[in-house]
């Protein structure tokens, strides 16, 4: 039976928010109101003359929407050292960094105390939830996660990934803790320097307590299917470290041998059952919930850019629930998953109003190039001015803007969601892509989405030869007259040369976007190119961004590579070993 103390604080945390989202609006003007109130001496909020004005109308016609290239020269000078109140009105001391993946480099993003708060707040509502339906009773979490290195700004701020400066926080470790659910590895795995020996580590620590295992978890998809790829590579060597007691010698950071050390001790009838499980498994269908037989469910982003993942990880997981993890971003977060029933394909985010003031553009009324390029944050249309989070409509595609207490006034935010539904009076959202990722030539507009769909519906010609697209990526080719798509793919096995140009020819009649179908029946746009790539070239992708700072655990493979990204796109194009060309509009 749960704790009844736990169970307890749970239904307290529901009916928090129940209580938060019957009257959104009233909220909403109440948050808004302590944000303006609390930043009032900042130098950014002065600038647009609220003079003391913290109702939602002043400022939506005083503050202007805006995207991290508007406000990037203020928070260079936050992380040069500059300690006067520039877009907070309390000192921002840490500095959170994007994954980098959309334009190559990290973004830095102020991060606050406040920030952390609604992180922890967010995690606990979803727990409450996810809990109420999956109950977890003093059970471990395998959760792969990693921290990158933090580093000193020139004014000697610490900055890291958004993902660190969380992991790294007391905070999180006793709200882990609170949820029964303490992280099978010690902190040494997870702050580890190298992330290979921390991802061996961490699959190690699980085997250790995998009886004890009752969540299998990362932040992202993408971090769980490469755990579990490279378990089909390294078991043998695990189960000989379990059976011998005695770490691997590819582990070689000092920290962690010594923190392992204190887990790691013979254990030959563990090494057996786990030897017998792989053996008797079926192309490791299902081999998670064969190797944690108390597992309720497997939990991470599974939305947006990683639904590509989702084949695998159910092939991993078998029968066991995929839970979708709530909704944020580096700059802030918005909703958290009340529903974990829903597939991750249905999946939605009721958003939390007291974390932020949220708004919302209309897309059925904003004109598409809006969302091409930051410079397009000065644009107003008329018929296209943002709503506010009671407004939107069941149905209807938004933008979102938010404005957070970490010095963000109604930021672009680049998400383009859905509204799928109400959960009292707050909207649940859907996500749907990203707005600034765009194949786009002329008058073609084609999502991250089209993308993703266009590339299953190709990789299902693959199925007959047993082959499965491993990962993807893609770019706009404008050195070529007319210019065209590229997209670059990386597979499990050779496929032969018959069924890569079918592929070719499937990618580009799945684009179903007229502007693409028009300028392809005109020859305005040209063929489409399939580029097969070396096995491991998206390792190296990952390998690179890696090197920048980012965490595995805020990775995300860049799906459309912008031109800036000049070291992925050498990366693709040094490991090209087929091109092939549509001829679907021949």
């Amino acid at each position: 039976m749960l704790d009844k103390i736990e169970q307890l604080n749970q239904e307290k945390v529901i009916e928090e928010f129940e209580e938060l989202t019957r009257d959104a609006k009233r909220v909403q003007r109440e948050i808004l109101h302590k944000i303006l109130i609390e930043n009032s001496e900042a130098e950014y909020l002065q600038k647009w003359g609220l003079n003391g004005r913290t109702d939602p109308e002043t400022f939506k016609s005083c503050v202007p929407l805006v995207t991290h290239k508007d406000l990037d020269p203020y928070i260079q000078r936050i992380a040069d050292g500059d300690i006067s109140p520039i877009l907070t009105g309390k000192p921002v001391t840490t500095i959170s960094l994007s994954s980098g993946t959309t334009q190559g480099k990290p973004k830095f993003i102020p991060f606050t105390e406040e920030l952390l708060n609604s992180t922890m707040q967010i995690f606990r509502t979803s727990f409450a939830f996810r809990n109420r339906e999956f109950p977890i009773v003093n059970g471990k979490a395998l959760q792969f996660i990693y921290s990158s290195k933090q580093f000193k700004t020139r004014g000697g701020l610490t900055a890291g990934t958004a993902t660190t400066n969380v992991y790294r926080s007391s905070q999180f470790k006793n709200t882990m803790e609170s949820m029964q659910s303490p992280c099978c590895s010690p902190d040494e795995v997870i702050f580890g320097p190298d992330f290979h020996q921390s991802l061996y580590c961490h699959l190690l620590c699980g085997l250790i307590y995998y009886d004890e295992v009752q969540i299998v978890s990362s932040a992202f998809a993408h971090s769980i299917v490469l755990a579990f790829q490279t378990f089909e590579r390294v078991w043998e060597e695990l189960c000989t470290d379990i059976r011998e007691g005695i770490l691997s010698s590819r582990v070689n950071v000092p920290s962690i041998r010594a923190a392992m050390a204190k887990l790691l001790k013979p254990n030959p009838a563990v090494a057996d059952l786990i030897y017998k499980k792989i053996l008797g498994s079926s192309n490791w269908y299902g081999i998670i919930p064969e190797l944690f037989p108390n597992a309720k469910y497997i939990y991470g982003i599974l939305t947006g850019s990683m639904e590509p993942y989702l084949k695998k990880l159910r092939h991993y997981a078998g029968q066991l629930p995929l839970l979708s993890a709530d909704y944020g971003s580096s700059e802030g977060w918005i909703g958290a998953n009340v529903n974990p029933r829903l597939p991750p394909e249905q999946a939605t985010f009721a958003v939390l109003p007291d974390i932020g003031y949220f708004e919302f553009i209309p897309l059925r009324e904003m004109t598409r190039d809006q969302g091409l390029d930051e410079s397009a944050s000065n644009i107003h249309c008329s018929e296209s001015d943002p709503v506010g989070l009671t407004e939107v409509k069941i149905g209807e595609e938004y933008e979102i803007i938010i404005t957070n207490f970490a010095g963000l006034y109604r930021y672009r935010l680049g998400d383009v969601v859905k509204v799928i539904d109400f959960h009292n009076s707050t909207p649940e959202l859907q996500f749907v892509c990203r707005s600034n990722l765009l194949l786009t030539i002329n008058i073609d507009k084609n999502t991250e989405k089209d993308l993703q769909l266009a590339v299953e519906e190709a990789g299902k010609l693959l199925l007959k030869e047993k082959i499965e697209v491993v990962d993807f990526t893609s770019h706009v080719e404008l050195s070529t007259d007319p210019g065209h798509y590229v997209i670059s793919w990386e597979l499990s096995g050779e496929a032969s040369e018959e069924v890569l140009i079918k592929c070719c020819d499937c990618l580009d009649r799945s684009f179903v976007d007229a502007g693409y179908v028009s300028s392809r029946k005109t020859n305005t746009i040209g063929a489409l190119e399939l580029r097969v790539v070396k096995r491991g070239t998206f390792q190296k992708i990952l390998d690179h961004f890696l090197g920048l700072g980012a965490a595995v655990s805020q990775f995300k493979t860049p799906r459309c590579v912008s031109p800036s990204n000049t070291m992925v796109s050498q990366i693709l194009c040094d490991n090209v070993v087929h091109r092939y060309f549509s001829n679907a509009f021949a």
